[in-house]
């Protein structure tokens, strides 16, 4: 949208993405989408390489009839981004940007077409998975008719990174007083991508598609810390009782977790509920008879699962005040990352960049 800027008649381009959106927007600059520009704060945080994806709400709002061929258009416009990019200086087998594609999930696309453009996706070298939200076709990711969706990602070896955008509910919970995006962000977003990855993950997705490799965004949102609660209510409950082959808990094993927590004690959190998911193998095992937990034991499950987390820098949000400044988001995540004190440099440097390259297969 374009809004007066208060000096005459002259306007200025603001990005409008979440409902009653405060300020009107937010300033839309370069940063958005100019390579140069992205580079530069790359080279002004140290960040050797980085995997970027179109922001949300993706291809939601466009017609089914236009949606199909947008998506071939971007992906193919991005791989070129991506491959424009210089090589890595240190290691010329590398480039420095990589991308993460559009599949055209709107409603009244044919599943026929989601399949092309997975595999035009898996035709463009610079393209390591796709970015997808959480509605599918507009019944959520547990919806029977993704199914081939599922199973044609799984065999082409992408990376789902599954990201919110439209929080919870219409946002009544939030209340009447205006406390800017803190609360959809903070809480609706995490919760977002906590009830549809359960979702998900309760349809049985992981038992057909073991292979399938999904990257959640916002550490999980709450997952991590209602995963117990969560296998208990599938215990008790006889609708879903018998229906995994495993314990929820083991599930969690099975996705990477972005380390966008800004907090050491929360990503120390994460990595222990991911390193513990072998304990839970069996959806009927008696966990009175588990052997019990040990301070080696503990600690050799936390640093296990450090090895499906990866830092990001939520750029370009969250700009400093000043522009001068280094970037806050990107400065906490990484002291957060050197704070985790049951992790050692080995763990510290994979959360970095070594999981990464390995969960995208980044090759020139």
């Amino acid at each position: 949208m374009s809004r007066p800027t208060g000096r005459g008649s002259e306007t200025e381009e603001r990005l409008v993405i979440l409902n009653d959106e405060p300020g009107g927007g937010r300033p839309v600059g370069p940063q958005y989408w100019d390579r140069g520009e992205k580079l530069k704060f790359m080279d002004k945080h140290g960040i050797d390489i980085s995997v970027i994806s179109t922001a949300n709400p993706w291809l939601d709002p466009i017609p089914a009839s236009e949606a199909v061929s947008l998506a071939e258009d971007l992906n193919t416009d991005l791989e070129e981004f991506c491959s424009g990019s210089p090589s890595l200086p240190s290691d010329g087998s590398f480039k420095r940007l990589y991308g993460l594609g559009l599949l055209p999930l709107v409603s009244g696309v044919p599943i026929q077409s989601i399949l092309d453009t997975i595999s035009q996706v898996s035709t463009l070298p610079h393209l390591k998975g796709v970015i997808m939200g959480t509605r599918g076709l507009g019944k959520g990711l547990d919806d029977e008719a993704l199914e081939p969706v599922w199973e044609a990602i799984a065999n082409a070896g992408l990376v789902i990174f599954l990201h919110p955008h439209y929080g919870v509910a219409e946002g009544k919970e939030w209340g009447e007083k205006d406390n800017g995006h803190v609360l959809p962000l903070a809480l609706g977003f995490p919760m977002e991508t906590t009830i549809a990855i359960t979702r998900l993950i309760l349809s049985g997705v992981y038992d057909r598609h073991p292979s399938l490799k999904i990257l959640l965004a916002h550490s999980g949102g709450c997952l991590p810390q209602l995963s117990s609660r969560l296998s208990s209510c599938v215990t008790h409950d006889p609708i879903v009782a018998g229906r995994l082959k495993h314990d929820v808990r083991w599930y969690l094993g099975k996705l990477w977790f972005d380390a966008v927590a800004y907090g050491p004690e929360e990503l120390e959190f994460v990595s222990a509920v991911i390193g513990r998911a072998q304990r839970y193998t069996d959806a009927h095992a008696d966990v009175s008879t588990q052997t019990a937990l040990t301070a080696d034991s503990a600690q050799s499950a936390k640093q296990e699962g450090a090895g499906r987390m990866l830092w990001g820098t939520d750029h370009p949000f969250f700009p400093p005040l000043n522009g001068n400044e280094k970037w806050k988001s990107v400065v906490e995540n990484l002291r957060a990352i050197d704070n985790v004190t049951c992790w050692t440099d080995t763990e510290r440097l994979a959360v970095r960049g070594a999981n990464a390259i390995d969960l995208f297969n980044l090759t020139a």
